[in-house]
Order: C-alpha cells, then sequence, then structure tokens
C-alpha cells in the first residue's frame, strides 16, 4: 500500500525489534490517515527539494513497539505522525534547517547530530495539520538531552 507516491506503508512499519520480539506494529486507519498526511505535507515535499531517497528509519510504532525500545507511548510515532529520516550524502544539518525554514512542522528534532560528522544522528520530523502545528524545534543529544533550536 502507497502512503504517497514515493513511500509506502511497508517502509513506515518495518522494525527489526517488532520482528525480533513478535510485536504486533499494525496501524489502524486513523494511523494511516495520518502517515499520508506526513508524506504528503513533509516527505514528498524534502524528496522534491532534495531530488534524493529519503531513508525512513523509524515512521510508525504501535505503542508496545515504543515501550519496547524505550520510547513513551505518548510519542507522535504511535499516532502516524512522526517519522526519523535522512538523505543519504545530505548532512542531516542541513536537511533540518531546511525543513525549519521551508515547511510547516509539528516538531522538528536534530537528534544525535555531531558537527565532525555530517552524516551523524538523524531528524526527526512530525506533523498533526496545518493549524495544529506547533513549529517546535530541538536538538537532542546524549548528553545534553534536549535543547531548544537547531544550532
Amino acid at each position: 500500500m502507497n502512503l504517497s507516491k514515493n513511500f509506502t506503508l511497508v517502509e513506515f512499519t518495518k522494525s527489526q525489534t517488532a520482528e525480533r520480539k513478535g510485536i504486533d506494529n499494525t496501524p489502524n486507519q486513523i494511523q494511516i490517515d495520518a502517515m499520508k498526511n506526513l508524506c504528503d505535507s513533509i516527505l514528498e515535499r524534502v524528496r522534491t527539494s532534495f531530488g534524493k531517497p529519503i531513508n525512513v528509519n523509524s515512521g510508525f510504532r504501535s505503542v508496545a513497539l515504543c515501550e519496547a525500545i524505550g520510547s513513551k507511548s505518548t510519542s507522535q510515532h504511535c499516532d502516524g505522525e512522526a517519522a526519523d529520516i535522512e538523505i543519504y550524502g545530505t548532512s542531516n544539518y542541513t536537511l533540518a534547517k531546511y525543513i525549519e525554514k521551508e515547511l510547516n512542522f509539528d516538531q522538528l528534532i536534530l537528534e544525535c547530530w555531531n558537527k565532525a560528522d555530517p552524516n551523524s544522528g538523524w531528524v526527526h520530523v512530525s506533523y498533526v495539520n496545518d493549524l495544529a502545528n506547533r513549529k517546535d524545534v530541538l536538538t537532542y543529544n546524549r548528553t545534553d538531552g534536549y535543547t531548544k533550536g537547531i544550532w
């Protein structure tokens, strides 16, 4: 099943942890609709602007899967509203700054990025809808936790 032109439900729900632990990671229709909105409003636009495929490291995660990996059941991944992404050959900082400046998002987090290694980390981005998006911008690293803004 396609979520949009370039993104599939399989890539959004695939999880090695879920497979290994026998966790059901099947979304319902409301969660699928949220993933479609995220793809149409954010991911397809990023793909077009950069002209490269996007790697979805983590998309939808059931509550059981979130808890199994140490995340919270309140994560937007559980609602189908978030994805952790990268574009190979593009700095995650560059990707995050583009999203921050050009797109309407709910939350944007540059996670575990190290200036010395432009390909380090990943970008977490979420989308609710055009009216409810908070445009919340954060950076996360394991030493300092969350800080406001992107360096």
